[in-house]
């Protein structure tokens, strides 16, 4: 992939040579080989922070601030990194850094709220979000902000942000499964179940927004699998919560329908349902 910019380059000086002289040509050189490893090293930064390891981005990006600790870039990368990593205080100690930039943005602020709320922080989580400008409407702030909203129980603050963060992003699924929870914890069973049901057919691969379908059904006694895609085993896992639902509200012969239809179901020995239906069975 690199010979054609190396014979580009090489090249490029030989023309410098023949028109301004060798020293003129070495820094043509110079500068060439310094562009050409700018794209590579933006390369491998979008690699480390996309589909490397994220242990592995970490030790690449603290490396990289290390020998340039005032490039917000390697920082950026090194916060985000052990965000991925789960690397919970140290992220928000990274993100903290980067906000003290001078080159920070409003983006940043955002993710040292993400950070914090990931962290169990919600209360410094709030006054960040609060810190940032009205004028900065994006999906990832009213996404935040509809949580921060949903952990104090102020319900209307809470759907309006989440409405408009899903009116800000052309892949709403995850909000939309995350809306549907607030929905559920708050008794709203036919909302939540509508909300999880768009978000599927937003994403049909979004496991925890078919979980949360079967629950907020079970919470109305509807018992029955609702049309979707789903796999051999993820059948089996659904019946399984559902059985679980139906016991919990004492429907207890049903619940022991459903665990013994998820055990048939799974392709594999499905061992969670067997130890439920053996603790039924033994009172």
């Amino acid at each position: 992939m690199r010979h054609p910019i190396l014979l580009a380059v090489c090249m490029a000086g030989v023309t410098a040579v023949a028109g301004c002289g060798e020293k003129d040509a070495n820094a043509t050189v110079e500068r060439a080989f310094k562009d050409v490893n700018v794209v590579d090293e933006t390369n491998l930064s979008d690699v480390m922070l996309t589909v490397a390891d994220p242990n592995e981005a970490v030790s690449y990006f603290a490396r990289s601030a290390k020998e340039d600790p005032d490039r917000i870039d390697h920082q950026r990368g090194l916060a985000s990194s052990l965000a991925r990593a789960k690397r919970r205080t140290e992220a928000v100690s990274a993100w903290e850094k980067v906000t003290k930039m001078k080159e920070a943005t409003p983006d940043d602020s955002v993710e040292l709220a993400d950070a914090l709320i990931r962290s169990g922080d919600w209360a410094r989580a709030e006054t960040v979000l609060n810190s940032i400008p009205p004028t900065h409407e994006t999906f990832a702030r009213y996404r935040l902000e509809a949580m921060v909203a949903d952990s104090k129980e102020q319900w209307k603050r809470a759907d309006s942000f989440y409405e408009i963060a899903v009116g800000l992003t052309t892949t709403p699924a995850a909000v939309m499964n995350n809306w549907g929870y607030s929905k559920l914890t708050r008794g709203d069973y036919p909302e939540a179940e509508r909300l999880f049901a768009e978000a599927i057919r937003q994403d049909n691969t979004l496991f925890t927004a078919k979980n949360n379908l079967v629950m907020a059904r079970a919470a109305q006694r509807d018992y029955t699998l609702p049309v979707m895609p789903m796999e051999q085993s993820e059948r089996a896992q659904l019946l399984h919560t559902m059985a679980l639902s139906a016991i919990k509200r004492g429907d207890v012969a049903t619940g022991k329908g459903l665990l013994q239809e998820a055990i048939d179901t799974h392709p594999q020995h499905f061992e969670a349902a067997v130890r439920s239906l053996r603790a039924l069975e033994a009172g």
